[in-house]
């Protein structure tokens, strides 16, 4: 392995550590739930309310971060991101209010929302063509790898004292070392053209891919950024040249939340405790999800850079509403627990093979240079505000309509976004971020 790709790797893992507290943040309030709900004497709709709180935050920090990356930089932003990590994980496991739990879920959404929008980006941008899905696709499993060790620590501390304070404890370590690490890795080389940083930018580039790509790569970026200035208005993002990519984005970020991922990522256990299992059942089942999750993941590693981000995108789609309507019938015929998790655990690994990663590698180099700060920001946080809205409603309408009608609507939606990507989503791989752009404009 050579020295420019040991680098390379290197610096993508850093970045990828914001995906891992993602996961972390969203994931570890899901086996807190049994013990919270009770605690703070919450309804399912104020349930609702302390789980997604957190979504509200992202929303906020996914818009805002697109702004204060093109300005400041990505590493830079990145920087206090995992402060803002650190700090929230301190303040919930502390909380002795539900005013002050949810404050903290809040704050740590505006974390969760801003590296959901610069590590996906900082890595895309890092990254040669012929492997950026792949390492982009390594932010997914980062992701998933949070999950995953938030329902091992949720399973672990299941029968400590003050058990929830300590799952999200938990999370102030590797947001320490995500900071620490942070200060190791150089800043984006496109921003830094983009700033009039022209020398950086090179001397980054070719770190990363050796003299002849950075050379080669330096002009393309020239030639994006061609009559462009460092700070693009918002109305950019919704010209003529720009709309389609956008509306592409846009309903990408929609699809890929009302789907139903998220019911399953926060949910698992209260949907296996509605599906009949007992709770120490759920949180160990809860687990083995989080494991499928992870494991299916290195299958996008393995295939996005050779099948294509378009066709695991409809094959995932595809699984997820059949899988779906499974898990629908399971919960109208009530049958044993055993195949509701069977369902689960289909639906995981569709999700997590195929659309997880594809989705974050697709609005991470779909956009053109000018604008991919704002554009991505603007998908991001299109994903939260939908991400907000299932996990709100999800604990109301499972105890009030049911898992078969909730479920089957989901597979619906995951339908739906089988059309889409069938008739409107192009493939990108192996094309270069400047080459996607001109993609676009014919």
């Amino acid at each position: 392995m050579t020295k420019n790709l040991l680098f390379l790797y290197f610096i993508c893992f850093i970045a990828t550590m914001g995906g891992l507290m993602f996961g972390f943040d969203i994931a570890i309030i899901s086996g807190a739930v049994p013990f919270i709900q009770p605690y703070f004497g919450w309804n399912e709709l104020q349930l609702g309310w302390g789980v997604s709180s957190l979504l509200v935050g992202a929303v906020i920090g996914a818009f805002g971060s697109g702004v204060l990356t093109d300005k400041y930089g990505r590493k830079s932003v990145l920087i206090v991101v995992a402060l803002f990590f650190a700090l929230s994980c301190a303040v919930t496991a502390i909380a002795s209010s539900s005013v002050l739990f949810i404050a903290a879920r809040l704050f740590g959404g505006l974390a969760v929302g801003a590296a959901s929008v610069l590590s996906p980006m900082y890595v895309a941008e890092v990254a040669p063509a012929k492997s950026r899905g792949m390492l982009v696709a390594i932010y997914q499993l980062a992701i998933v790898l949070g999950i995953l060790s938030s329902y091992i620590i949720n399973y672990w501390l299941q029968d400590v004292e003050n058990n929830w304070r300590w799952m999200f404890a938990t999370g102030i370590v590797p947001s320490v070392l995500f900071f620490i690490g942070l200060f190791f890795i150089p800043e984006s080389p496109r921003w830094l053209y983009k700033a009039g940083r022209k020398e950086e930018s090179l001397k980054v580039l070719t770190k990363i891919g050796g003299e002849a790509m950075a050379k080669a790569e330096i002009v393309e970026i020239a030639e994006s950024l061609k009559g462009d200035s460092s700070s693009v208005p918002i109305s950019e993002l919704f010209r003529p040249s720009t709309r389609k990519v956008m509306l592409v984005g846009f309903f990408l970020a929609i699809l890929v939340q009302i789907s139903g991922i998220n019911t399953i990522v926060d949910y698992a256990p209260k949907i296996l405790l509605a599906a009949g299992v007992e709770i120490k059942n759920a949180l160990l089942q809860t687990s083995l999800l989080g494991l499928i999750n992870f494991i299916f993941t290195f299958v996008a590693i393995l295939f996005i850079d050779k099948v294509g981000r378009r066709m695991l995108y409809l094959i995932g789609s595809m699984g997820m509403a059949v899988t779906l309507v499974l898990l629908a019938i399971s919960f109208y015929l009530k049958t044993d627990g055993i195949f509701t998790l069977i369902c689960i655990m289909l639906f995981l690994a569709f999700f997590s093979s195929c659309i997880g990663p594809v989705f974050w590698t697709l609005v991470s180099e779909i956009f053109p240079n000018r604008i991919r700060g704002k554009a991505l920001a603007f998908a991001s946080f299109t994903q939260w505000i939908f991400n907000f809205l299932v996990v709100l409603l999800f604990p109301h309408f499972l105890a009030s309509v049911g898992g078969a009608a909730t479920f089957l609507f989901l597979a619906v939606m995951s339908f739906l976004q089988w059309l889409f990507t069938y008739f409107y989503v192009p493939e990108t791989k192996g094309k270069s971020l400047e080459e996607i752009e001109r993609l676009w404009a014919k």
